[in-house]
């Protein structure tokens, strides 16, 4: 039986997470003046790794069904729909991106070379 090819990476990604999920439980604990075990990080870690997967499948549905080989960031919206806090967020955020993006394509247009009006 082959091993998944991916494993490696999943285990790279549950290592990132359990970091992360970890930095903000320990700030949490701090603020509320709680402690918590290293089981709880894990199991919380493994929550959050379990609702990405679940996620990412929702939003490759989403991308299948509107006949796009390539997720977009409306498959992303569509996904929060029913969370408005979150998708106002998503939506900001993306709105941020976009504006950064033609920022960036403006500086590199030549300016004004050989026009004349």
């Amino acid at each position: 039986m082959p091993s998944e090819p991916d494993s490696e990476l999943t285990e790279r990604l549950k290592a990132a997470i359990w970091y992360t999920v970890g930095k903000i439980v320990d700030e949490e604990c701090l603020a509320l003046d709680v402690n918590v075990t290293p089981q709880y990080i894990a199991a919380l870690t493994e929550l959050v790794y379990a609702q990405a997967v679940t996620l990412t499948g929702d939003i490759e549905a989403f991308s299948r069904h509107a006949k796009r080989k390539i997720v977009s960031t409306d498959d992303v919206l569509m996904m929060c729909r029913r969370n408005e806090g979150l998708k106002d967020v998503l939506a900001e955020f993306i709105d941020d991106l976009e504006a950064k993006k033609r920022e960036k394509r403006e500086e590199k247009k030549p300016k004004g070379k050989g026009r004349t009006n």
